[in-house]
């Protein structure tokens, strides 16, 4: 008989955020999966949970997975974690996951504390819906090429951020997608939890006179709605429309009509740069 893969969501930050369900699947499991063993050890010790760890951070997902998969294989039962929060949300355990579903193995979810949904029931933005981006890329073209590339989007926006990069990413944003209300909180659950509130360029300011460290989780107000938008982000639609193949004319006729702006200052103003 095959095992059991149970996908167990660990605390973000503060420990006590643990359910009672997590603990019970940790100290009943046969192996438990970690991110990164030595991390996961000072959670399992300090609920005293002792237990067989195999690690599958970085490269070692891949051979770990097969080797983990062979052991469900046997019957026996695993539980999959990562060093926060939930398993597969930005972070590893996707490649077991598929390769347990595909072998027939019984897949359970544990859930529990996860930076995304934390950040938005904190945020105060609208939750119906949402586009969770995770990481940025590193490389700053590469980042302001996804940033344009969702800068339309309407739905409120959410990111994880590296403390190296918190500045330049907040400060692509308030160049490329404008005056918007964006919620950043450092540290989230943690002792030194902090939240910043306002326009992108006043909550700029604010992590510019802030200790900088941590890991950070930004929420960005998504595009507004008809009526409410500005020129500039009409004509970025006009520009986003072009880039999927529209004609220049029909762009700025289409984005025309649709927002109530002068066709021809659409037209005139897209030949800009």
């Amino acid at each position: 008989m095959k095992g059991t893969l149970y996908i167990v969501s660990t605390p973000i930050g503060n420990l006590e955020d643990i359910t009672l369900r997590a603990l019970r699947i940790l100290k009943e499991v046969d192996l438990i999966a970690a991110e990164d063993t030595r991390h996961s050890l000072k959670l399992l010790t300090h609920f005293n949970i002792r237990k067989p760890l195999v690690s599958y951070w970085g490269e070692k997902e891949k051979v770990k997975a097969e080797e983990t998969l062979q052991r469900l294989k046997d019957g026996q039962s695993v539980a999959l974690i990562s060093d926060a929060g939930t398993p597969g949300i930005s972070d590893p355990g996707t490649v077991l996951i598929g390769k347990a579903i595909e072998g027939g193995i019984r897949v359970v979810p544990v859930p529990g504390p996860s930076a995304v949904i934390t950040a938005l029931s904190l945020s105060g933005f609208p939750t119906e819906e949402f586009t969770f981006c995770g990481f940025l890329p590193a490389k700053e073209t590469q980042r302001r090429k996804l940033l344009e590339r969702i800068s339309l989007e309407q739905r409120t926006l959410v990111f994880y951020e590296a403390p190296h990069r918190i500045l330049e990413t907040v400060a692509d944003m308030a160049e490329i997608m404008g005056e918007r209300a964006v919620v950043v909180i450092r540290e989230l659950t943690k002792l030194h939890e902090e939240v910043f509130r306002g326009t992108v360029s006043v909550v700029l300011d604010s992590l510019e006179h802030s200790t900088i460290a941590g890991e950070y989780v930004v929420i960005l107000e998504g595009r507004p709605e008809k009526g409410a938008l500005h020129f500039d982000d009409a004509l970025k639609e006009v520009r986003e429309l072009m880039r999927k193949g529209l004609g220049r004319k029909e762009a700025a006729k289409k984005i025309g009509e649709e927002y109530g702006f002068s066709k021809k200052e659409l037209y005139d103003r897209s030949l800009e740069g």
